[in-house]
């Protein structure tokens, strides 16, 4: 072999050796009416989605090929290639969707249609609706439990959560929870269901074997007004150690220790968190905060807030993408 080819060689080896790429954080933005792509190594901004209305829940495929945006004033599901960004096919939502999960299988999708009082649930292989669950009046807060047996909904004006069985899309439980229920949250074992409640600033611990809460966990900051403490976006980590919980306007995220059921740490970050979103590998926590048009990044390890980088209009949703 001449030199000149073993080096071409050499060249082609190392790079087909070379590490992944590293993952991308998509982050939807409410007002600005788009989604802001960030590479995950840099963080800086690399892309900017357009062409969709009012985009709040974001999820992405469990392979990361699909990324599934709420665009709630234009009453569809998009999706995009993580890619490319190519918009791909849209999913039917039924009205004003606003937040959804994945089945753990991904497919299907669970959506909340805040206007209409149902979940919608659609196959996002044939694009077909395949059930319409009535719930209770203002459906926000999607869940699904580890095994994909269960899927959560809640209800902020009749304050429960919903347990909707994934065969039969009945539902077989409801659990009143504190005043407007905002998101729905399992342990990575599945024992509990953790439920944050905007209005009366408590998040719901539920046993899931009996369906009734074992603790409310409340929060206090030193010189933040109790009505500011809205506990919105929730995170467990996936060891199960750690719940982290976004705080709306007191621009807190709560550090719960998932052991004792106590919170541990505030971590100030923007202004209005509101969701939240673990990278790929669980070593970093990226929050949307709506006010500052921004997300903070968190060392999960740490509980230490790194840095914040601007994103689009009122960012609302984040997901990342391996």
């Amino acid at each position: 072999m001449r030199p000149a080819q073993f080096g071409i060689l050499l060249a082609s080896v190392a790079f087909a050796a070379g590490p992944a790429l590293a993952e991308k954080i998509f982050v939807s933005n409410e007002k600005g009416n788009t989604v802001t792509v960030l590479d995950g190594a840099s963080h800086e901004v690399i892309h900017t989605i357009e062409g969709m209305q009012r985009p709040r829940g974001i999820t992405a495929s469990p392979d990361g090929k699909h990324v599934y945006v709420c665009a709630s004033d234009d009453n569809l599901v998009r999706v995009y290639d993580a890619e490319t960004y190519e918009e791909l096919p849209s999913l039917p939502s039924g009205p004003d969707p606003e937040l959804f999960v994945l089945h753990p299988s991904g497919n299907p999708l669970y959506i909340a249609n805040e206007d209409d009082n149902i979940v919608t649930v659609v196959d996002v292989e044939t694009r077909q609706v395949l059930a319409e669950v009535p719930v209770g009046v203002e459906p926000e807060g999607m869940g699904v439990s580890p095994d994909g047996k269960i899927v959560v909904n809640t209800s902020e004006t009749t304050n429960m959560a919903h347990m909707i069985d994934t065969e039969t899309y009945e539902i077989v439980a409801n659990v009143l929870v504190d005043s407007r229920p905002r998101f729905a949250q399992y342990t990575p074992d599945g024992k509990f269901l953790l439920v944050s409640a905007e209005i009366g600033g408590t998040v719901s611990v539920i046993d899931t074997a009996t369906n009734e809460i074992v603790k409310k966990i409340g929060f206090e900051v030193p010189g933040v007004l109790p009505e500011a403490l809205q506990p919105v976006g929730v995170r467990v980590t996936a060891d199960g150690a750690k719940a982290y919980v976004a705080l709306g306007p007191a621009n807190r995220v709560a550090v719960v220790d998932l052991g004792t059921l106590e919170v541990t740490d505030y971590l100030l970050v923007g202004q209005r968190v509101w969701q939240l979103a673990f990278s790929p590998d669980g070593k970093l926590l990226y929050t949307t905060n709506g006010n500052s048009n921004d997300i903070s990044i968190i060392d999960v390890a740490t509980d230490k807030v790194l840095k914040s980088v601007q994103v689009g209009e009122q960012p609302w949703g984040v997901v990342a993408v391996p």
